[in-house]
């Protein structure tokens, strides 16, 4: 069998090599176990849990208990806060109201995820919340930090989630797709927020953004990359980082991605969902969203005569035309667009559609548009289709049966819902 063009094999091994991965195998389950008992006993050192939960995830990062362990070591002393789970923290909190807190009365308090031991006080809380030192008994009394001690918590902080950043990227080199490590690294740079002056938080996002750049230079198409970049683009135009609106410039970097790759569906996608506020931002009226929306038209159009086949062109052209047929379902571009005119952009597409069939018989999306786009066009005008408009989709409809028979129920279905062996019922339907 072959398993993406590779040929599997069957390995061979020796007794010699039998019994190394048995040692492998036994050495990673004592880990694993000396991992289980350390949690068991609310033992979260850094000589310890940490550096343990580190062997185990370079052997097998899948294992999301451990990145779990390793969240809970960092907020259970290793950062200068609680983890906000325990019932420790949430007496913190209170404390930074009433300059008075207490520590952790009852083991049964806290639940396995988020206890954490009673040897270390809370210290800190956010960017400048309360250091609390332990009494000799074994109260915390809760002190405002000095300048120093202050400056001296965020340094270790920075150098925490730094270090964390570091150790997730090595490990994505090696699993790429591994979803637990993204999930990690997202949850480190939050605690960036919550740990660190804005100025410093943002450098580290922003650092991020760039890496994103260069995970979609190496795959332009990893749609999971393009997600991560949306989701830190989301965190540096937040309040919390005080951040400006990246829109502008997000906006030409889909420019720049599709001039590199016309089939690049996600960066049309991205493109569609920054439009609304690119437009908003810039303040446009009727005459600029006018010309923007001829702009687009114009650059998708020029694709598809590049591209026909590309269903990526498709999907952005079916979302330019989408705001002229059904402009209460989704933002538009030009509002104030009259139907006259839609019916105006939308002939005009419909024009240039069939001269690219001329040349493009066969091609099955160029018939699926021009059936949907008719039939968007009679919905637009609130009228059954014209005697010349009805052949047309009989004829695209039997095209289609031909170019795609795996989906003949489908068409059959069109013939039906629409009326297209006889005559049209009305109303017109709307965009397939």
């Amino acid at each position: 069998m072959a398993d993406h063009g590779i040929a599997r094999t069957t390995r061979t091994r020796t007794p010699a090599q039998k019994q190394q991965d048995l040692e492998r195998i036994q050495k990673y389950r004592d880990l694993e176990s000396h991992l289980r008992q350390l949690v068991s006993s609310s033992d979260y050192s850094r000589r310890k849990t940490f550096d343990l939960t580190t062997t185990l995830l370079k052997l097998n990062p899948e294992y999301y208990t451990v990145w779990n362990v390793r969240r809970r070591t960092l907020t259970s002393g290793l950062f200068s806060r609680r983890s906000d789970g325990c019932s420790c923290s949430r007496a913190c909190s209170s404390s930074s109201r009433s300059d008075t807190t207490t520590t952790c009365s009852d083991e049964s308090s806290c639940s396995y995820s988020t206890r954490t031991p009673h040897s270390q006080a809370c210290r800190r809380i956010g960017r400048s919340g309360i250091i609390a030192d332990q009494g000799s008994d074994d109260t915390a009394v809760a002190q405002e930090p000095t300048e120093r001690e202050d400056g001296e918590a965020q340094k270790k902080d920075l150098d925490i989630i730094t270090s964390e950043l570091s150790f997730t990227f090595g490990l994505l080199l090696k699993s790429p797709k591994c979803y637990w490590i993204w999930s990690y690294r997202l949850w480190t740079l939050d605690q960036s927020i919550l740990l660190l002056p804005v100025e410093k938080a943002k450098k580290i996002w922003q650092d991020e953004l760039g890496l994103a750049s260069k995970m979609l230079s190496m795959d332009r198409r990893n749609f999971h990359a393009w997600g991560y970049r949306r989701h830190v683009v989301s965190q540096l135009e937040s309040r919390e980082l005080g951040g400006d609106s990246l829109v502008e410039s997000e906006f030409a970097y889909t420019d720049r991605m599709i001039r590199a790759d016309l089939s690049n569906f996600s960066a049309w996608h991205s493109r569609s969902t920054l439009i609304p506020r690119l437009l908003d931002e810039r303040g446009a009226g009727e005459d600029e969203r006018r010309a923007f929306l001829d702009a687009e038209l114009t650059q998708i159009r020029e694709a598809l005569n590049v591209g026909p086949d590309d269903q990526s062109l498709w999907y952005y052209h079916q979302f330019l035309v989408d705001n002229l047929v059904n402009p209460v379902r989704r933002p538009t571009i030009v509002p104030t667009l009259t139907v006259d005119q839609r019916v105006d952009y939308l002939l005009k597409e419909i024009t240039e559609i069939k001269d690219l069939l001329e040349d493009y018989e066969d091609v099955k999306l160029i018939h699926e548009a021009l059936l949907e786009y008719t039939l968007g066009l009679c919905q637009l005008e609130k009228r059954k289709p014209l005697e010349h408009e009805r052949q047309d989709l009989i004829s695209w409809v039997k095209k289609l049966k031909e170019l795609d028979p795996m989906r003949m129920g489908r068409w059959v279905d069109l013939e039906r819902d629409y009326g297209l062996t006889e005559l049209l019922p009305g109303g017109g339907g709307g965009l397939l």
